[in-house]
C-alpha cells in the first residue's frame, strides 16, 4: 500500500514538470514555488533511496513512461529533478517576480548540506537566463540607476567569485546573450560593485579580473563599450581602473585625430559621416567627464591633451587643431565648476 502511493506520487511528476513551464505559473506565490521545489527534492530522494532495488526501480520507470500529461521521464531523471523543475521555472517567462525572487535565492545560493549537481547546473543556467532586465522592473527614475541592473550585475558577480582561479569559459557565453548595450552596462555596474563593496583583494581580483579580460582583450568590443555607454559612466570606471583609464584615453585620441574641421560651419566634423565614431560635442563630453573625475584622472587626462597638442604643432589658434581646441574647451569647463 506505501509503495503504491510512491508510485501515484511519481506519476504526478511529468505534470508537475509540464505546469512549471506553462503559463500557470503566473498564479503562484513563493510558497507554491518552494512547494514545487520541496517536490523535486522528495523525487531527487526516491532515486537515492531506490536505484539499488531492481524491482521497485522498475516499477518507478514504467510509471513515469504511462504518465501523462508531458513528455515521459525516466528514473535517472528522478536523480535530476530539483534541476529539472527549477531550469523549467527559470526559462518561464510567466513565472511573478516574487516568486522568480525566490527562486534566484534557492538555485543560486543552495543549502551548504546539499552541493553538486544542483549547485553546479542550476546556477550556470540562473546566470545565462537571468542576466536579462527584469521582467516586470518599474520605470527608471530621472537620474537614478535603472532598475534591476544593479541585481543582475551582484549575481554576475557571485557566480565569478565562487568559480575557481582563472577565467571562467562560460562568461562570453552569457554576456553574449545579452542586447547591447544591456551586456556592457552589467558588465560596467559589476565593476564599480567590487570597488565599492571593499572586500578582500583576492575577492576584487576574482570579480574584476574575468571582466576586464573579456573587456580588454577584443579592440572591438572595448570600442563599442566606450562609444554605447555614457561619459560620466566611463569616467567613474576610469577613476577605479587604469587598466580602463589608458585604453579609454588612446581610443579618444583616436577618435579625435579623425575629425577634421569645416570652415564653412566653423566646426570640427567627423571625417567620415557614416563611421560609428564620435562627435566633437560627444568626444568634448568624454573629455570633460574624466577632468571633472578624481584628481588623479583629472592630472592624467589634461597631461594626455597637453601632449596631443604638441605633437599636433602646440598651435593657440582655435580651428588648427582639434587638441588645442578640447584642450581650451576642457579647461573652460574646469574654470566654471
Amino acid at each position: 500500500g506505501a509503495m503504491e502511493a510512491v508510485l501515484g506520487q511519481v506519476e504526478q511528476l511529468p505534470a508537475l514538470v509540464a505546469v512549471c513551464r506553462s503559463a500557470l505559473v503566473r498564479a503562484w506565490d513563493p510558497p507554491t514555488l518552494q512547494r514545487a521545489l520541496d517536490w523535486g527534492r522528495y523525487f531527487q530522494h526516491l532515486h537515492d533511496r531506490l536505484r539499488a532495488r531492481p524491482r521497485l526501480r522498475h516499477a518507478v520507470g514504467q510509471r513515469l513512461r504511462r504518465a501523462r500529461p508531458g513528455a515521459p521521464l525516466a528514473f535517472g531523471q528522478l536523480g535530476r529533478c530539483a534541476e529539472l523543475l527549477g531550469l523549467a521555472l527559470l526559462e518561464n517567462r510567466a513565472l511573478p517576480p516574487a516568486a522568480c525572487r525566490r527562486l534566484l535565492q534557492r538555485l543560486l545560493q543552495p543549502p551548504a548540506a546539499r552541493p553538486g549537481r544542483l549547485a553546479l547546473l542550476a546556477r550556470r543556467k540562473a546566470a545565462c537566463c537571468l542576466l536579462e532586465p527584469l521582467r516586470s522592473s518599474p520605470p527608471r527614475s530621472p537620474g537614478g540607476p535603472e532598475p534591476g541592473l544593479a541585481a543582475e550585475a551582484g549575481l554576475l558577480l557571485g557566480r565569478l567569485r565562487d568559480e575557481p582561479p582563472g577565467e571562467p569559459l562560460w562568461l562570453g557565453g552569457v554576456l553574449q546573450q545579452l542586447p547591447q548595450p544591456r551586456a556592457f552596462r552589467v558588465v560596467a555596474a559589476a565593476l564599480l560593485l567590487v570597488r565599492q563593496g571593499g572586500g578582500p583583494q583576492q575577492e576584487e581580483e576574482a570579480g574584476a579580473g574575468p571582466l576586464l579580460s573579456w573587456l580588454l582583450e577584443d579592440a572591438e568590443r572595448f570600442a563599442a563599450f566606450c562609444q554605447q555607454l555614457p561619459g560620466s559612466l566611463l569616467a567613474s570606471l576610469a577613476a577605479h581602473y587604469s587598466q580602463i583609464s589608458e585604453r579609454y584615453l588612446d581610443l579618444l585620441s583616436g577618435w579625435g585625430s579623425s575629425l577634421l574641421y569645416d570652415p564653412l560651419q566653423g566646426q570640427w566634423v567627423k571625417g567620415c559621416p557614416d563611421e560609428a565614431e564620435l562627435s566633437w560635442e560627444e568626444l568634448r563630453e568624454r573629455f570633460s567627464c574624466l577632468c571633472k573625475g578624481p584628481v588623479m584622472l583629472s592630472r592624467q587626462t589634461q597631461a594626455a591633451l597637453k601632449l596631443l597638442k604638441a605633437r599636433d604643432g602646440d598651435f593657440q589658434v582655435c580651428g588648427l587643431s582639434v587638441w588645442t581646441d578640447l584642450l581650451l574647451e576642457v579647461e573652460k569647463d574646469l574654470r566654471k565648476r
